[in-house]
């Protein structure tokens, strides 16, 4: 069974910095393209970032220039550092990843953003 853990989340103050982690059960080189997602309340889930096996990058415009996404493939995890964080991050994120023509989600870790 795939499963994807993140950590990582939690309680920062405007202008703070996160990194989440997201490990695989398996090989990350099982899956095509790995991401994260976030789902604010009351909002619909919304992509973040994602990296596909040749670790190619995309980002939402919103958190262009302020969150990088990586992936450390002995790990077999990927990351999502968030610098400059508003309060308008605040969200549960999850980490997503393709594995042929399934996606496979984390449970989500919270990430809380104070003003």
């Amino acid at each position: 069974q795939v499963q994807l853990v993140e950590s990582g989340g939690g309680l920062v103050q405007a202008g703070g910095s996160l990194r989440l982690s997201c490990a695989t059960s398996g090989s990350i080189f099982n899956f095509a393209t790995m991401g994260w997602y976030r789902q604010a309340p009351g909002k619909r889930r919304e992509l973040v970032a994602t990296i596909t096996s040749l670790a190619g990058t995309n980002y939402a415009d919103s958190v262009k220039g302020r969150f990088t996404i990586s992936r450390d493939n002995a790990k077999n995890t990927i990351y999502l550092q968030m610098n400059s964080l508003k309060p308008e991050d605040t969200a549960v994120y999850y980490c997503m990843g393709i594995w042929g023509a399934l996606d496979h989600w984390g449970q989500g870790t919270q990430v809380t953003v104070s003003s």
